[in-house]
């Protein structure tokens, strides 16, 4: 059993690979949900941004994904009427 197959171990991991920021700004159920939305956005902007520049995804593919999840950014703060 190695150090990552505890339960502790995964957090760790997790923590390390998906941070999560702390929310400073005025809590509501709908901004903080936002806020958790936008901190994956980001998250997930930042691999496809290191993929293609590593060169495994083109630049049509990468700005097509970073499209489609900007455009679930806008639909999920529509649907939490921000």
């Amino acid at each position: 059993m190695t150090h990552l197959d505890s339960p502790s171990g995964r957090h760790q991991l997790d923590s390390f690979l998906c941070p999560r920021s702390r929310y400073y700004g005025s809590f509501s159920p709908k901004t903080l949900t936002f806020n958790a939305n936008l901190q994956e956005f980001a998250h997930r902007v930042s691999y496809i941004a290191g993929l293609q520049t590593g060169g495994k995804l083109s630049p049509d593919e990468a700005y097509a994904q970073i499209k489609g999840l900007y455009d679930q950014l806008t639909q999920s703060k529509e649907n939490l009427s921000l």
